[in-house]
Protein backbone atom coordinates (compact mmCIF):
# COMPACT_ATOMS: atom_id res chain seq x y z
CA UNK A 1 0.00 0.00 0.00
CA UNK A 2 1.11 3.58 -0.98
CA UNK A 3 1.41 6.29 1.75
CA UNK A 4 0.00 8.58 -1.05
CA UNK A 5 -1.01 7.88 -4.41
CA UNK A 6 -1.68 10.28 -6.94
CA UNK A 7 -3.48 10.67 -9.83
CA UNK A 8 -2.27 13.09 -13.49
CA UNK A 9 1.74 13.33 -13.65
CA UNK A 10 1.01 17.59 -14.74
CA UNK A 11 3.21 19.99 -12.33
CA UNK A 12 0.68 19.65 -9.31
CA UNK A 13 0.83 15.45 -9.47
CA UNK A 14 4.71 15.82 -10.16
CA UNK A 15 5.31 18.07 -7.21
CA UNK A 16 2.84 16.56 -4.73
CA UNK A 17 4.97 13.13 -5.68
CA UNK A 18 8.22 14.41 -4.86
CA UNK A 19 7.27 16.58 -1.66
CA UNK A 20 5.31 13.32 -0.42
CA UNK A 21 8.76 11.22 -1.03
CA UNK A 22 10.39 14.32 0.76
CA UNK A 23 8.56 13.72 3.88
CA UNK A 24 9.72 9.97 4.24
CA UNK A 25 6.43 8.90 2.73
CA UNK A 26 5.83 5.97 -0.59
CA UNK A 27 4.38 7.57 -3.54
CA UNK A 28 2.82 6.57 -7.12
CA UNK A 29 2.23 8.80 -9.82
CA UNK A 30 -0.64 7.41 -12.36
CA UNK A 31 -0.29 9.46 -15.65
CA UNK A 32 -2.43 8.20 -18.77
CA UNK A 33 -0.66 10.80 -21.15
CA UNK A 34 2.95 12.29 -21.43
CA UNK A 35 4.53 13.50 -18.09
CA UNK A 36 4.18 17.10 -17.57
CA UNK A 37 0.62 17.58 -18.46
CA UNK A 38 -0.66 20.37 -20.50
CA UNK A 39 2.04 23.33 -18.76
CA UNK A 40 4.94 21.29 -20.21
CA UNK A 41 3.52 19.81 -23.37
CA UNK A 42 0.95 22.14 -24.35
CA UNK A 43 0.52 25.34 -22.74
CA UNK A 44 3.10 27.05 -20.59
CA UNK A 45 6.10 26.04 -21.91
CA UNK A 46 5.51 26.13 -25.30
CA UNK A 47 3.02 29.42 -25.42
CA UNK A 48 5.57 31.16 -23.62
CA UNK A 49 8.74 30.03 -26.17
CA UNK A 50 6.65 31.09 -29.33
CA UNK A 51 5.77 34.21 -27.32
CA UNK A 52 9.35 35.11 -26.77
CA UNK A 53 9.84 34.70 -30.25
CA UNK A 54 7.05 37.29 -31.27
CA UNK A 55 8.82 39.72 -28.26
CA UNK A 56 12.14 39.58 -30.14
CA UNK A 57 10.60 40.21 -33.30
CA UNK A 58 8.70 43.30 -32.20
CA UNK A 59 12.11 44.22 -29.87
CA UNK A 60 14.12 43.51 -33.58
CA UNK A 61 11.59 46.45 -35.33
CA UNK A 62 11.73 48.91 -33.06
CA UNK A 63 16.11 48.26 -33.11
CA UNK A 64 15.83 51.58 -35.03
CA UNK A 65 15.15 53.66 -31.78
CA UNK A 66 18.79 52.63 -30.46
CA UNK A 67 20.35 53.53 -33.03
CA UNK A 68 20.65 49.58 -34.04
CA UNK A 69 19.34 49.00 -38.18
CA UNK A 70 18.46 45.86 -38.25
CA UNK A 71 16.79 43.78 -41.49
CA UNK A 72 14.12 41.28 -40.68
CA UNK A 73 14.19 38.05 -43.66
CA UNK A 74 11.27 36.12 -42.52
CA UNK A 75 10.02 33.95 -39.91
CA UNK A 76 10.95 30.18 -39.44
CA UNK A 77 7.67 28.54 -37.91
CA UNK A 78 9.50 25.11 -37.98
CA UNK A 79 12.17 26.46 -36.10
CA UNK A 80 10.22 28.03 -33.49
CA UNK A 81 8.19 24.12 -33.03
CA UNK A 82 11.58 22.47 -32.74
CA UNK A 83 12.68 24.61 -30.04
CA UNK A 84 9.30 24.06 -28.36
CA UNK A 85 9.31 20.54 -28.80
CA UNK A 86 12.99 19.90 -28.16
CA UNK A 87 12.60 22.00 -24.47
CA UNK A 88 9.42 20.39 -23.55
CA UNK A 89 10.73 17.13 -24.33
CA UNK A 90 13.89 18.24 -22.03
CA UNK A 91 11.91 18.94 -19.50
CA UNK A 92 9.44 15.66 -19.53
CA UNK A 93 13.06 14.10 -19.32
CA UNK A 94 14.08 16.04 -15.86
CA UNK A 95 10.88 15.08 -14.39
CA UNK A 96 11.31 11.28 -15.02
CA UNK A 97 14.74 11.07 -13.61
CA UNK A 98 14.13 12.81 -10.40
CA UNK A 99 10.87 11.24 -10.24
CA UNK A 100 12.96 8.25 -10.29
CA UNK A 101 15.36 9.45 -7.74
CA UNK A 102 13.05 10.17 -5.28
CA UNK A 103 11.80 6.57 -5.83
CA UNK A 104 8.19 7.66 -7.28
CA UNK A 105 6.45 4.87 -9.20
CA UNK A 106 4.90 6.38 -12.06
CA UNK A 107 2.37 4.38 -13.99
CA UNK A 108 1.32 4.56 -17.37
CA UNK A 109 -2.05 3.95 -16.93
CA UNK A 110 -5.70 5.44 -16.99
CA UNK A 111 -7.13 5.43 -12.85
CA UNK A 112 -10.71 5.10 -11.76
CA UNK A 113 -11.76 5.40 -8.19
CA UNK A 114 -13.00 2.26 -6.34
CA UNK A 115 -13.13 3.96 -3.44
CA UNK A 116 -11.51 6.47 -1.59
CA UNK A 117 -8.61 4.04 -0.70
CA UNK A 118 -8.65 1.92 -3.88
CA UNK A 119 -8.28 2.62 -7.47
CA UNK A 120 -8.36 0.70 -10.63
CA UNK A 121 -5.75 0.59 -13.28
CA UNK A 122 -6.32 -1.78 -15.98
CA UNK A 123 -7.70 -4.03 -14.00
CA UNK A 124 -5.79 -4.50 -11.14
CA UNK A 125 -6.29 -2.36 -7.89
CA UNK A 126 -3.75 -0.12 -6.37
CA UNK A 127 -4.19 0.75 -2.57
CA UNK A 128 -3.17 4.21 -1.12
CA UNK A 129 -3.73 6.02 2.31
CA UNK A 130 -4.27 8.98 0.77
CA UNK A 131 -5.04 10.21 -2.78
CA UNK A 132 -4.63 13.27 -4.80
CA UNK A 133 -6.13 14.11 -7.86
CA UNK A 134 -4.31 16.08 -9.91
CA UNK A 135 -5.53 15.69 -13.36
CA UNK A 136 -6.00 18.94 -14.97
CA UNK A 137 -8.13 20.74 -17.54
CA UNK A 138 -8.16 20.28 -21.13
CA UNK A 139 -9.85 22.43 -24.24
CA UNK A 140 -13.65 23.25 -23.69
CA UNK A 141 -15.30 23.05 -27.50
CA UNK A 142 -18.20 25.19 -27.06
CA UNK A 143 -22.14 23.59 -28.31
CA UNK A 144 -22.07 25.71 -31.32
CA UNK A 145 -22.88 25.12 -35.33
CA UNK A 146 -19.80 24.00 -37.41
CA UNK A 147 -17.37 24.95 -34.22
CA UNK A 148 -15.62 21.24 -34.98
CA UNK A 149 -13.51 23.48 -37.20
CA UNK A 150 -12.16 25.49 -34.92
CA UNK A 151 -8.50 25.17 -33.63
CA UNK A 152 -7.68 25.23 -29.82
CA UNK A 153 -4.38 27.13 -27.90
CA UNK A 154 -2.99 23.80 -27.42
CA UNK A 155 -2.89 22.86 -31.30
CA UNK A 156 -1.59 26.40 -32.10
CA UNK A 157 1.69 25.89 -30.84
CA UNK A 158 2.24 23.37 -33.25
CA UNK A 159 1.48 25.51 -36.39
CA UNK A 160 3.08 25.32 -39.79
CA UNK A 161 1.57 28.67 -41.18
CA UNK A 162 0.48 31.64 -40.24
CA UNK A 163 -3.03 32.91 -40.90
CA UNK A 164 -3.76 35.79 -42.81
CA UNK A 165 -6.49 36.21 -40.08
CA UNK A 166 -8.40 34.71 -37.14
CA UNK A 167 -11.26 35.00 -35.13
CA UNK A 168 -10.56 34.20 -31.00
CA UNK A 169 -13.54 33.10 -29.14
CA UNK A 170 -13.23 34.49 -25.76
CA UNK A 171 -10.92 37.10 -23.86
CA UNK A 172 -9.03 35.02 -21.08
CA UNK A 173 -5.24 34.67 -20.66
CA UNK A 174 -5.21 31.74 -23.26
CA UNK A 175 -6.69 34.16 -26.01
CA UNK A 176 -5.62 37.34 -25.18
CA UNK A 177 -1.88 35.73 -25.93
CA UNK A 178 -2.86 34.06 -28.47
CA UNK A 179 -4.16 37.40 -29.98
CA UNK A 180 -0.92 39.10 -28.80
CA UNK A 181 1.33 36.14 -30.58
CA UNK A 182 -0.98 36.32 -33.81
CA UNK A 183 -1.05 39.96 -34.21
CA UNK A 184 2.92 40.33 -33.66
CA UNK A 185 3.39 38.14 -36.70
CA UNK A 186 1.18 40.43 -38.88
CA UNK A 187 -2.45 38.12 -38.67
CA UNK A 188 -5.50 40.46 -38.83
CA UNK A 189 -7.19 39.51 -35.02
CA UNK A 190 -10.38 39.76 -34.15
CA UNK A 191 -10.80 38.77 -30.38
CA UNK A 192 -14.62 38.10 -29.76
CA UNK A 193 -15.95 38.10 -26.00
CA UNK A 194 -19.52 38.10 -24.96
CA UNK A 195 -18.41 40.23 -21.94
CA UNK A 196 -17.99 44.09 -20.93
CA UNK A 197 -14.55 43.95 -21.70
CA UNK A 198 -11.55 41.91 -21.90
CA UNK A 199 -9.72 40.21 -19.15
CA UNK A 200 -12.88 40.52 -17.27
CA UNK A 201 -11.76 38.37 -13.81
CA UNK A 202 -8.87 41.30 -13.70
CA UNK A 203 -8.45 44.52 -12.41
CA UNK A 204 -10.79 46.98 -14.78
CA UNK A 205 -7.81 49.47 -15.56
CA UNK A 206 -5.78 46.41 -16.29
CA UNK A 207 -8.62 45.46 -19.00
CA UNK A 208 -8.14 49.26 -20.71
CA UNK A 209 -4.71 49.40 -20.54
CA UNK A 210 -4.14 45.84 -22.31
CA UNK A 211 -7.10 46.79 -24.68
CA UNK A 212 -5.31 49.91 -25.74
CA UNK A 213 -2.26 47.95 -26.40
CA UNK A 214 -3.79 45.36 -28.39
CA UNK A 215 -5.98 47.84 -31.09
CA UNK A 216 -2.88 49.08 -32.60
CA UNK A 217 -0.71 45.76 -32.89
CA UNK A 218 -3.63 44.21 -35.15
CA UNK A 219 -6.28 43.35 -32.81
CA UNK A 220 -9.84 44.50 -33.34
CA UNK A 221 -11.28 43.60 -29.99
CA UNK A 222 -15.34 42.76 -29.93
CA UNK A 223 -17.30 42.94 -26.77
CA UNK A 224 -21.27 42.18 -25.99
CA UNK A 225 -20.85 39.64 -29.32
CA UNK A 226 -21.71 35.61 -29.22
CA UNK A 227 -20.75 33.21 -32.04
CA UNK A 228 -24.21 32.25 -33.38
CA UNK A 229 -22.53 29.82 -36.32
CA UNK A 230 -19.69 28.41 -38.25
CA UNK A 231 -18.60 27.00 -41.41
CA UNK A 232 -15.70 26.15 -43.73
CA UNK A 233 -15.99 25.96 -47.84
CA UNK A 234 -12.43 25.80 -48.85
CA UNK A 235 -10.32 26.29 -45.86
CA UNK A 236 -12.02 29.33 -45.43
CA UNK A 237 -14.45 29.92 -41.99
CA UNK A 238 -17.80 31.62 -42.13
CA UNK A 239 -18.49 32.84 -38.71
CA UNK A 240 -21.65 34.48 -37.79
CA UNK A 241 -21.91 36.97 -34.55
CA UNK A 242 -25.20 38.35 -32.52
CA UNK A 243 -24.54 40.87 -30.52
CA UNK A 244 -25.67 44.89 -30.51
CA UNK A 245 -26.10 43.60 -34.47
CA UNK A 246 -25.09 40.97 -36.59
CA UNK A 247 -22.10 40.77 -38.12
CA UNK A 248 -20.72 38.11 -40.36
CA UNK A 249 -16.45 37.50 -40.85
CA UNK A 250 -14.52 35.15 -43.37
CA UNK A 251 -11.15 33.86 -41.58
CA UNK A 252 -8.70 31.36 -42.15
CA UNK A 253 -8.69 30.14 -38.15
CA UNK A 254 -11.17 30.23 -35.56
CA UNK A 255 -9.36 30.02 -32.51
CA UNK A 256 -11.12 28.57 -29.03
CA UNK A 257 -9.29 28.77 -25.26
CA UNK A 258 -11.27 28.16 -22.60
CA UNK A 259 -11.00 25.02 -20.54
CA UNK A 260 -12.66 22.26 -18.50
CA UNK A 261 -11.94 20.70 -16.05
CA UNK A 262 -10.56 16.64 -16.54
CA UNK A 263 -13.29 14.90 -13.62
CA UNK A 264 -15.25 13.06 -16.10
CA UNK A 265 -13.87 9.02 -16.57
CA UNK A 266 -12.50 9.08 -12.86
CA UNK A 267 -15.64 7.55 -10.87
CA UNK A 268 -15.28 10.46 -8.44
CA UNK A 269 -19.12 10.73 -8.13
CA UNK A 270 -19.45 7.10 -7.58
CA UNK A 271 -17.20 7.31 -4.62
CA UNK A 272 -19.28 10.11 -2.93
CA UNK A 273 -16.86 13.58 -4.30
CA UNK A 274 -19.27 16.27 -4.91
CA UNK A 275 -18.26 18.41 -8.28
CA UNK A 276 -18.98 22.37 -8.36
CA UNK A 277 -21.47 23.84 -11.08
CA UNK A 278 -18.25 23.80 -13.82
CA UNK A 279 -17.31 20.40 -13.22
CA UNK A 280 -14.43 21.18 -10.59
CA UNK A 281 -13.56 18.94 -7.72
CA UNK A 282 -15.17 20.75 -4.74
CA UNK A 283 -12.57 21.07 -1.94
CA UNK A 284 -12.18 23.01 1.58
CA UNK A 285 -9.37 25.13 2.85
CA UNK A 286 -6.93 22.23 3.72
CA UNK A 287 -7.82 21.23 -0.29
CA UNK A 288 -9.67 18.33 0.92
CA UNK A 289 -12.47 17.00 -1.03
CA UNK A 290 -15.86 15.73 0.37
CA UNK A 291 -14.83 12.39 0.97
CA UNK A 292 -11.88 11.35 3.56
CA UNK A 293 -8.70 10.72 2.56
CA UNK A 294 -9.15 12.51 -1.16
CA UNK A 295 -7.56 15.33 -1.98
CA UNK A 296 -7.81 17.54 -5.22
CA UNK A 297 -5.11 20.25 -6.62
CA UNK A 298 -5.22 22.55 -9.66
CA UNK A 299 -7.35 22.77 -12.34
CA UNK A 300 -9.29 19.87 -11.54
CA UNK A 301 -10.70 22.32 -8.67
CA UNK A 302 -11.92 24.82 -11.21
CA UNK A 303 -10.80 28.13 -10.61
CA UNK A 304 -8.05 29.95 -12.02
CA UNK A 305 -6.25 26.94 -13.83
CA UNK A 306 -2.61 28.18 -13.25
CA UNK A 307 0.29 25.65 -13.21
CA UNK A 308 1.95 27.38 -10.71
CA UNK A 309 -1.46 27.25 -8.61
CA UNK A 310 -0.95 23.81 -9.08
CA UNK A 311 2.39 23.21 -8.09
CA UNK A 312 2.12 25.25 -4.84
CA UNK A 313 -1.23 23.30 -4.11
CA UNK A 314 0.71 19.68 -4.18
CA UNK A 315 2.94 21.02 -1.21
CA UNK A 316 -0.05 21.70 0.70
CA UNK A 317 -2.17 18.69 -0.31
CA UNK A 318 1.00 16.71 -0.17
CA UNK A 319 2.00 17.90 3.44
CA UNK A 320 -1.64 17.71 4.63
CA UNK A 321 -1.76 13.86 3.05
CA UNK A 322 1.37 12.83 5.22
CA UNK A 323 -0.55 14.07 8.41
CA UNK A 324 -0.01 17.98 8.62
CA UNK A 325 -3.49 20.37 8.69
CA UNK A 326 -2.35 23.58 6.64
CA UNK A 327 -4.30 25.93 4.94
CA UNK A 328 -3.90 26.79 1.48
CA UNK A 329 -3.84 30.38 0.53
CA UNK A 330 -5.49 31.19 -2.16
CA UNK A 331 -5.32 34.74 -2.10
CA UNK A 332 -2.07 34.54 -3.22
CA UNK A 333 -2.56 33.09 -6.61
CA UNK A 334 -0.65 35.10 -9.01
CA UNK A 335 -1.61 35.69 -12.46
CA UNK A 336 0.48 36.40 -15.07
CA UNK A 337 0.02 37.61 -19.20
CA UNK A 338 3.24 37.55 -21.46
CA UNK A 339 1.86 40.22 -23.95
CA UNK A 340 3.92 43.19 -24.87
CA UNK A 341 2.94 45.16 -22.20
CA UNK A 342 2.82 41.90 -19.81
CA UNK A 343 0.25 41.80 -16.68
CA UNK A 344 1.18 40.71 -13.45
CA UNK A 345 -1.43 40.71 -10.79
CA UNK A 346 -2.07 39.34 -6.93
CA UNK A 347 -5.19 39.52 -4.31
CA UNK A 348 -7.97 41.72 -4.88
CA UNK A 349 -8.98 44.04 -7.71
CA UNK A 350 -10.51 47.14 -6.58
CA UNK A 351 -14.02 46.40 -7.66
CA UNK A 352 -13.79 43.07 -5.64
CA UNK A 353 -12.19 44.96 -2.63
CA UNK A 354 -15.34 47.84 -2.83
CA UNK A 355 -17.79 44.61 -3.13
CA UNK A 356 -16.49 43.23 -0.08
CA UNK A 357 -16.62 46.48 1.99
CA UNK A 358 -13.12 47.19 2.94
CA UNK A 359 -12.39 51.11 2.85
CA UNK A 360 -10.49 51.04 -0.01
CA UNK A 361 -7.53 53.32 -1.30
CA UNK A 362 -5.29 52.82 -4.49
CA UNK A 363 -1.90 53.84 -5.56
CA UNK A 364 -1.14 53.91 -9.16
CA UNK A 365 2.41 55.00 -10.49
CA UNK A 366 2.56 54.88 -14.56
CA UNK A 367 5.83 53.78 -16.29
CA UNK A 368 6.07 56.83 -18.11
CA UNK A 369 8.05 58.52 -15.50
CA UNK A 370 9.57 55.25 -14.63
CA UNK A 371 13.53 55.95 -15.09
CA UNK A 372 14.31 52.51 -16.80
CA UNK A 373 11.25 51.98 -18.48
CA UNK A 374 12.13 55.54 -20.37
CA UNK A 375 15.14 54.17 -20.98
CA UNK A 376 14.49 51.55 -22.51
CA UNK A 377 11.40 52.41 -24.21
CA UNK A 378 8.73 50.36 -22.54
CA UNK A 379 6.73 53.00 -20.90
CA UNK A 380 3.14 51.75 -21.30
CA UNK A 381 1.63 50.16 -18.33
CA UNK A 382 1.41 51.08 -14.70
CA UNK A 383 1.63 49.47 -11.01
CA UNK A 384 -1.41 49.56 -8.81
CA UNK A 385 -1.63 48.85 -5.24
CA UNK A 386 -5.21 48.28 -3.56
CA UNK A 387 -5.06 48.75 0.41
CA UNK A 388 -7.50 49.07 2.84
CA UNK A 389 -7.50 52.49 4.54
CA UNK A 390 -8.04 51.87 7.52
CA UNK A 391 -5.57 49.29 8.99
CA UNK A 392 -2.74 49.51 5.95
CA UNK A 393 -3.46 45.72 4.73
CA UNK A 394 -1.87 45.11 0.92
CA UNK A 395 -4.98 44.09 -0.72
CA UNK A 396 -3.76 43.59 -4.27
CA UNK A 397 -1.23 44.73 -6.22
CA UNK A 398 -1.77 45.00 -10.51
CA UNK A 399 0.93 45.56 -13.14
CA UNK A 400 0.87 46.56 -16.48
CA UNK A 401 4.23 46.61 -17.89
CA UNK A 402 7.58 45.16 -18.82
CA UNK A 403 9.04 42.63 -16.83
CA UNK A 404 5.34 42.31 -14.78
CA UNK A 405 5.39 38.40 -14.29
CA UNK A 406 8.45 38.98 -12.92
CA UNK A 407 7.45 41.96 -10.16
CA UNK A 408 4.20 40.48 -9.49
CA UNK A 409 6.67 37.52 -7.27
CA UNK A 410 7.16 40.68 -4.98
CA UNK A 411 4.02 41.73 -4.24
CA UNK A 412 3.06 38.30 -4.05
CA UNK A 413 5.66 38.15 -1.70
CA UNK A 414 5.08 41.05 0.30
CA UNK A 415 1.10 40.48 1.02
CA UNK A 416 2.06 36.95 2.32
CA UNK A 417 4.25 38.79 4.78
CA UNK A 418 1.10 40.69 6.02
CA UNK A 419 2.92 43.76 4.71
CA UNK A 420 1.20 47.22 5.00
CA UNK A 421 1.25 49.59 2.55
CA UNK A 422 3.69 51.94 4.51
CA UNK A 423 6.42 49.31 5.18
CA UNK A 424 5.94 48.75 1.26
CA UNK A 425 5.99 52.51 0.66
CA UNK A 426 9.30 52.93 2.99
CA UNK A 427 11.12 50.65 1.02
CA UNK A 428 14.15 51.30 -0.89
CA UNK A 429 14.82 49.94 -4.73
CA UNK A 430 18.01 49.86 -6.61
CA UNK A 431 17.81 53.07 -9.26
CA UNK A 432 16.72 52.55 -12.12
CA UNK A 433 14.88 49.49 -11.67
CA UNK A 434 11.01 48.82 -12.89
CA UNK A 435 10.94 47.48 -9.35
CA UNK A 436 11.07 51.28 -7.55
CA UNK A 437 7.30 51.62 -9.33
CA UNK A 438 5.88 48.96 -7.10
CA UNK A 439 7.16 51.74 -4.03
CA UNK A 440 6.35 54.49 -5.87
CA UNK A 441 2.51 52.94 -5.97
CA UNK A 442 2.49 52.09 -2.31
CA UNK A 443 3.11 56.04 -1.72
CA UNK A 444 0.65 56.90 -4.14
CA UNK A 445 -1.54 55.13 -1.78
CA UNK A 446 -0.48 56.68 1.35
CA UNK A 447 -0.93 59.90 -0.50
CA UNK A 448 2.61 60.67 -0.13
CA UNK A 449 3.77 59.97 -4.15
CA UNK A 450 7.40 61.59 -3.94
CA UNK A 451 7.34 61.98 -8.40
CA UNK A 452 3.71 62.61 -9.19
CA UNK A 453 1.26 65.61 -8.65
CA UNK A 454 -1.14 65.72 -5.52
CA UNK A 455 -4.05 63.71 -6.03
CA UNK A 456 -6.74 66.54 -5.81
CA UNK A 457 -4.56 68.09 -8.92
CA UNK A 458 -4.88 64.55 -10.78
CA UNK A 459 -8.31 64.65 -10.90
Amino acid sequence: MYDVLIIGGGPGGYAAAIRTSQLGGKAALIESGELGGTCVNHGCIPSKIWLRAAYLYSMAQRSGQFGIDLTINGLNLKSIVERKTGVSADIRMGMKSLLANYGVDVIAAHATMKNAREVNVEGKTIQAKKIIVATGSSANIPDITGIKSAMTVDQLYGMAELPKSVLILGAGYNEVEAAYLLATFGSKVYLVTDDSRILPREDHDTSQRIAKALRPQGVEILTRYQLKSLSEKKKVHTVVLSGTDERCLDVDMVLVGSRKPNSKDLGLEKVGVTLNEDGGVKINGFLETSVECIYAIGDVTGGWMLSHAASSMAVTAAENAMGGKKEYPFHLISRGLWTSPQVGAVGLTEEEAEKKGFNVETGIFPYTINGIAMGQGMVEGSVKVVSDSEYGDILGVHIVGENATELIGEAAFAMGLECTVEELAYNTRLHPTYSEAIVDAARDAMNWALYLPKKAQRR
